[in-house]
């Protein structure tokens, strides 16, 4: 499934239910929210991103454990899922976070800092049934890499939320 078309379902099963969604992105730098934004009526669910490509930023905006990072660097399951429940927290309104969160942290070239390979993804997936990591080694160069994350993190939220929200 194409980003586009993925973010059209995405946003299609939160109206139905209601519910917002937060984006915090790393690799993706925005990917995301873009494909979100470019759906018309996109406003009445989507409430922001947070690109968080400096792995401080993962720390301080999104509160990552400080000790998850420096043991295991940016690139992590449990990064992933950090980040997607604290977007959640950190974009929410009048004191209730969004509904949905979701992040993507990974490797997309052309080289590796810390020895995994180039194409490693994690999309984590928060909402308020509990949080699901899925994770991947994406083929192609850094474009094709970032945009198969991006649709795969859209096709993560569509399951969450057709699913009830449950961690799966």
């Amino acid at each position: 499934m194409s980003a586009a078309s993925a973010a059209v379902a995405v946003l299609a099963a939160l109206r139905e239910r209601g519910w917002s969604i937060a984006v915090a992105e790393s690799l993706t730098g925005g990917l995301v929210v873009s494909a979100l934004v470019d759906v018309p009526g996109a406003s009445a669910s989507l409430r922001g991103g947070v690109v968080a490509y400096d792995t401080a930023i993962k720390a301080s905006v999104l509160g990552v454990d400080d000790d998850l990072l420096a043991a295991h660097g940016a690139v992590h399951p449990d990064v992933a899922r950090q980040m997607a429940e604290g977007v959640r927290r950190a974009l929410a309104v009048g004191g209730r976070p969004a509904d949905v969160g979701v992040a993507t942290t990974g490797i997309a070239g052309p080289g590796s800092p810390d020895g995994q390979p180039v194409g490693t993804v994690h999309v984590g997936v928060a909402t308020p049934g509990g949080a699901t990591v899925s994770s991947w080694v994406f083929p192609g160069g850094r474009a094709a890499i970032r945009s198969a994350a991006c649709a795969q993190a859209l096709a993560d939220v569509a399951d969450a939320v057709r699913m009830g929200g449950g961690a799966g």
